[in-house]
């Protein structure tokens, strides 16, 4: 970890191990796999090539041949409003065991079958890794270069970064580091990853590395033309409501302060680094390890910035607890109530905790529950989502079997009861995965829970909202999650 303020280290400490089973220690020059944080890497290589993103606009089309509504620009890429499904997410429905090897060839094809989205290009907002795997395509084919190379020559060497460098296959790092599973009480073992990342995931860089990019970022804080300056430049939808995530960076609010930044995961593998630019604090976390580097982050920056003080509670939490559909998304949203009296909201990738307020609201950071009189109101403003959530009941049907095609993906989605408990199964070019128990909501709404996938932050509940026709007999089974939504598979004769 490191802390620093106004450009100078304040902490810099190194532990534990980049190999368990060799003995070799964690230092501040090991190489560590940053993951999603490489993101703004890409996106600072865009903005230094090409200034002017727009000129990027036509590749972005030509990327997708089969795609029947308007492309989405290269600035809808960058701020993750293109509205393209996740291909970590819909490499699961194509059927790839968790494992499994995923390189250049998997990508073009899954990019390539693309023919719908999931929403109109710049009215919302969802995490998307391919976007930025297509931005680094892009530019490195339009500047006529290595994507690798115009990063170190265009971005690494300007920040001072010696040691930052594309690593993209994901099953070793250069200089031996590993990432591991596992807790203490159960014991650690070496995580196993085999897919390919580039401009959306592929960076390493060490600690050293890392706080070089903060200083660089506190260095040119002034300058107008600088690379941190436009990446952190306020960013819109198409509404001109405003967007709390763009050009390869998350806005944010940390203890009443404004900051930008990204976190990072693999498995065996989380990262975090934030600037606030009015402290002009910057923290990095780097874990070779499953542990939270977010709350290790806030933890470091409670030390520097008072925290506010928290209001009490109001309200029941048990007005807040059962299941709902949202009706855009067409996703199942479930509310829990903690142990210390709040609520768990399941939407998302994860879950959310919000605080209980006075009102007959709850909240945290962007999100927040209204009570009315028909139901829940949801506001998202980091998606730019709001609907009335729709409270679910009814016996679960049992008349579910069968094999589902997705014409689109070219996947098949097999339901089958065994001993009366449903389970499910996605197959297709990418391979044949496992059975899944599926998890009953209402009728016909019920829950694929998917917690390991190809990526390490996995599409979590898929939602299987499954179709009738005007007999009752089920034809069709509309299959999403936050990260890819509406998949329609049709039942075979």
């Amino acid at each position: 970890m490191a802390v620093l303020r106004e450009g100078e280290v304040l902490a810099r400490h190194s532990w534990g191990w980049a190999d368990l089973e060799r003995r070799i220690p964690f230092t501040p020059q090991s190489l560590f796999r940053i993951c999603s944080i490489s993101k703004q890497f890409t996106t600072s290589l865009m903005l230094d090539q090409f200034p002017d993103p727009s000129v990027l606009d036509g590749d972005v089309r030509r990327m997708l041949p089969l795609l029947e509504q308007d492309a989405p620009r290269a600035v809808d890429l960058a701020n993750n409003q293109s509205g393209l499904r996740d291909y970590w997410a819909t490499a699961m429905l194509c059927g790839s065991p968790i494992e499994a090897p995923f390189g250049d060839a998997e990508t073009a094809r899954l990019i390539g079958l693309t023919r719908t989205l999931h929403f109109a290009p710049g009215t919302r907002y969802s995490y998307c890794n391919q976007n930025f795997r297509m931005l680094g395509d892009i530019v490195a084919a339009r500047a006529g270069g290595d994507y690798a190379e115009l990063l170190r020559t265009r971005v690494f060497d300007r920040a001072g970064m010696p040691t930052a460098r594309l690593c993209a296959d994901t099953s070793a790092m250069p200089d031996g580091t590993h990432g591991y599973e596992g807790t203490l009480e159960s014991g650690f073992r070496r995580a196993v990853n085999n897919v390919h990342w580039t401009g959306d995931a592929g960076i390493g860089a060490s600690l050293d590395d890392m706080i070089a990019w903060e200083r660089f970022i506190d260095a040119t804080r002034d300058d107008a033309g600088g690379l941190y300056r436009r990446l952190s430049a306020p960013q819109h939808f198409k509404s001109g409501a405003p967007a709390f995530y763009g050009l390869g960076l998350a806005r944010m609010e940390l203890l009443g302060s404004h900051a930008s930044g990204h976190g990072g995961g693999l498995r065996g593998w989380r990262s975090v680094r934030f600037y606030m630019p009015a402290e002009r604090i910057s923290i990095v976390v780097l874990f070779n390890h499953m542990a939270d580097p977010r709350g290790a982050a806030l933890d470091l920056l409670a030390q520097l910035v008072p925290s506010p003080t928290k209001t009490g509670a109001g309200g029941s939490v048990g007005d807040w607890t059962g299941n709902f559909q949202e009706p855009e998304t067409g996703l199942v949203v479930r509310m829990e109530a903690t142990s210390d009296c709040r609520v768990r909201l399941h939407f998302a990738q994860g879950a959310e905790t919000l605080d209980l307020g006075k009102d007959s609201d709850a909240s945290a950071g962007t999100t927040k529950l209204r009570r009315m009189a028909d139901g829940i109101w949801m506001d998202r403003a980091a998606d730019n989502l709001s609907g009335l959530l729709q409270p679910l009941a009814g016996e679960p049907a049992t008349d579910l079997d069968g094999v589902f095609h997705s014409a689109e993906l070219g996947a098949d989605f097999t339901c089958t009861a065994t001993g009366g408990t449903f389970y499910g199964a996605f197959s297709g070019f990418l391979g044949q995965g496992m059975m899944q128990l599926l998890v009953p909501v209402s009728t016909d709404l019920w829950r694929l829970p998917m917690p390991r996938a190809l990526d390490s932050a996995p599409p979590g509940d898929w939602t299987l909202a499954f179709q009738r026709d005007d007999a009752g007999l089920v034809v069709a089974v509309e299959i999403g999650c936050w990260l890819a939504r509406r998949v329609l598979f049709t039942k075979n004769p």
